[in-house]
């Protein structure tokens, strides 16, 4: 059986076609291609990022630093040594950005200086911590992104 030059390019074309929907299809039925938003609730969240500027302005004004430092029991979050840890108050937030659902959030409060987030509430890989306080009738900010 002859095969012309003709029914070659249909060939070819239905064999290119089938090709780029059998990709197109298995990305998008393929759970490790799930891209998540950073918020459900985006531009409600925008709003409210001058107040987050601000309170970064006022913890680098005031010298408000936390250091994040891993350690064998898990990381821990070192508050300045000159805060009264129980007049603090406010938020971390942990962000992941490779799966929403590994994001978490909890409320700060403190019998001493640090916090220790356990190992156990950690998975390898890059994490966003914000954590949102205040002392004092200020409010203070601190961002960093880290590896685990």
């Amino acid at each position: 059986m002859k095969i012309n030059w003709g029914t070659s390019i249909v060939l070819a074309f239905i064999a290119f076609i089938s090709f780029i929907l059998f990709f197109v299809v298995r990305m998008s039925m393929d759970d490790r291609t799930n891209h998540d938003l950073v918020t459900e609730e985006y531009y409600k969240t925008e709003l409210g990022f001058q107040k987050e500027i601000d309170a970064e302005n006022n913890a680098n004004k005031h010298k408000q630093t936390i250091r994040v430092v891993k350690t064998t029991e898990g990381l821990l979050l070192q508050f300045p040594n000159t805060i009264t840890p129980s007049e603090v108050t406010g938020k971390v937030y942990m962000y992941r950005p490779s799966n929403k659902k590994l994001d978490y959030n909890f409320p700060l409060s403190l019998s001493e200086a640090q916090v220790l987030i356990p190992n156990n509430r950690m998975v390898e890989g890059r994490w966003d911590i914000k954590i949102a306080w205040e002392y004092k009738g200020e409010v203070f900010m601190h961002k960093e992104k880290i590896t685990y």
